[in-house]
């Protein structure tokens, strides 16, 4: 690797050539405030908070950007002098000019970027007067866009645009007017958005939050006449952690289950059970598929931001879709038909939570084909972060929980239902299962890891028996356009594609905790976070979802055969070709 030398307040430093100063001084352990910066998404130099002072060819110092200014031999760096202080303070009391300072009420007060930094260099709002811009709120889909909170500094829309390719927000008019929002300032729910929340987790402030359902619960909850229950997704235990302090990776399953069941649900259910449900339907649909004819490839349907994107940008592709309802579903649908029946409940009396990575699970939940009881499957989607506050409000001590196990009869679920939080694992989980439909036989070594990863796209293909199986798997919506678009131009021959609608798939969602942008820059977060679900998979004596003797109690007493007229009533959904 190539380096150029360089001086950062006075000490010499070797740096890979090509670094901007601000990937140099973070090498170097020295913190450079940004705003506007998002690694390799965001990187314009915009909010000026990565002020410095640089010195090129012994010329006299002069301020520039950190975020895109690149290192020279012989460079000299100062990071943080008097005059980089006092404009930086005077760049935050410009921000906070124009922003509206409610932090108490604010949903991301004490994890709010501009607000950490305005306590460091000791910044209130006071310093200017004047005309302050004002906006509704756009309320029209489960994610919520505040204005008043924006600060341009655009890493929502580069993330809209750029890492999901949808591009559906951007900057409107000039001047003091400019502020973010769609086209014809048309409301977010009338546009092709897809609810993923990736705009939530790249925001650095309040401006846009996911519709809080917490209040709907808590009701839920003190209803006597209501069966409140609930179950978690994989990837949630991975994450929960983060809202209380914990390391990202950090595995706080036992923890978590402590503190919903201290919420008062009369059931905590674990949603890898469904997930092995989803498991077996699919690879029986996509074996059926392969042998009997059907469209393929098939492509799985578990993310609903993947969904609605296929509807909006991909609706002539909506036949390949599995017809399989995601894991949330299906355990809405499996407690108010099934266990209702088994309990003697009206499943109008079930008040149903999921808990959940997903923004745009909260748009699914209303969906139509979600209903098979004659009620919603799942009456409210929360988000992690959701259900951390809830902890946090109800007064939980989280850390100090004793461990407690998900509830009977609910509480077996595989590893590989568990892995379904990562990207590819949807896709080594089928495989787990179809390849012991195509051999009739036992599969003992069941790690598919040409599907691991992290990375955007990834194909194999594996023999078995007289049989090639071809796959891809790709996350973020970007990824899947370029992926769909080899697969339309006869380039790429798959019979089966998994998507995840956000990039590295749930542990990356939408709806999980919000690390700063310097996190960001020197964490990879998804493989940090899908570890945890590997490791639970390695560990596990139960790592194929035919082996679940709870789902194949289901098939036993409820629904007869995979794939049966009563399963498809109650497991399976249609689709919506909404186009643009």
């Amino acid at each position: 690797m190539e380096t150029v030398n360089i001086k950062i307040n006075g000490r010499d430093y070797a740096v890979p050539k090509g670094s901007t100063v601000l990937e140099a001084a973070r090498a170097a352990n020295i913190d450079i405030p940004t705003l506007c910066y998002l690694k390799d998404i965001n990187e314009i130099g915009a909010c000026r908070l990565c002020l410095v002072e640089v010195s090129e060819n012994d010329r006299p110092y002069r301020m520039v950007t950190a975020c895109v200014y690149p290192v020279t031999e012989g460079m000299k760096v100062l990071t943080n002098t008097p005059k980089i202080t006092a404009s930086r303070k005077m760049n935050l009391q410009l921000i906070l000019s124009n922003h509206d300072q409610r932090c108490l009420e604010c949903v991301r007060s004490t994890n709010c970027e501009l607000q950490t930094l305005c306590k460091q260099y000791g910044v209130d709002g006071s310093y200017f007067e004047g005309a302050k811009s004002e906006y509704a709120i756009d309320t029209s889909s489960p994610i919520i866009r505040d204005n008043n909170k924006c600060i341009l500094c655009r890493r929502c829309v580069a993330t809209c645009k750029q890492v999901q390719k949808i591009g559906v927000i951007g900057a409107n008019d000039r001047g003091f007017d400019t502020h973010i929002a769609s086209a014809f300032e048309m409301p977010l729910g009338d546009t092709s958005c897809i609810n993923c929340g990736q705009c939530i987790v790249s925001c650095p402030v309040g401006a846009l939050y996911e519709r809080d359902d917490t209040d709907k619960v808590f009701e839920a909850l003190a209803d006597p006449k209501k069966h409140v229950l609930i179950c978690t997704a994989p990837s949630v235990r991975a994450q929960i952690g983060e809202c209380f302090g914990y390391e990202p990776g950090t595995d706080c399953e036992g923890k978590m289950v402590a503190a919903i069941k201290a919420l008062g649900f009369e059931g905590v259910y674990d949603m890898n059970l469904t997930a092995d449900l989803t498991i077996i339907e699919e690879a029986h649909e996509l074996v059926s598929r392969i042998t009997k004819g059907g469209a393929l490839p098939m492509i799985t349907s578990c993310s609903p931001g993947w969904i609605k994107y296929c509807e909006h940008y991909f609706p002539e592709m909506t036949e390949n879709l599995s017809t399989c309802k995601s894991p949330q579903q299906m355990f809405g649908a499996v407690v108010k038909t099934y266990y209702a029946q088994k309990m003697g409940w009206d499943p109008a009396d079930i008040f149903f939570v999921s808990a959940i990575p997903c923004t745009a699970k909260k748009f699914e939940v209303g969906r139509e084909g979600q209903s098979a009881a004659g009620v919603p499957d799942v009456d409210v989607a929360i988000t992690t972060r959701e259900l951390g506050r809830m902890i946090e409000k109800a007064g939980i001590n989280f850390k100090a929980l004793a461990d407690e196990k998900f509830d009977e009869p609910f509480a077996i679920g595989s590893s590989a239902g568990a892995i379904f939080g990562a990207t590819g694992g949807v896709m080594e989980a089928a495989l787990r299962y179809a390849a012991e439909i195509i051999l009739g036989k036992k599969l003992e070594a069941v790690d598919f890891t040409e599907v691991r990863g992290v990375e955007g796209i990834k194909t194999a293909s594996y023999k078995l028996g007289d049989m090639t199986v071809s796959v891809a798997v790709a996350s973020g919506t970007g990824n899947a356009k370029a992926l769909l678009e080899k697969v339309q131009a006869g380039e790429l021959d798959v019979q089966f594609i998994e998507i995840m609608g956000c990039p590295g798939g749930c542990v990356n969602g939408g709806g999980q905790p919000i690390q700063p942008a310097s996190v960001r820059a020197s964490m990879d977060l998804r493989a940090v976070r899908a570890a945890v679900l590997y490791n639970d998979d390695a560990a596990c004596d139960l790592r194929k979802s035919q082996d679940n003797a709870a789902v194949m109690t289901l098939y036993k007493e409820f629904f007869g055969e995979p794939n049966s007229e009563k399963a498809h009533h109650i497991l399976h959904t249609s689709y919506v070709k909404r186009g643009l």
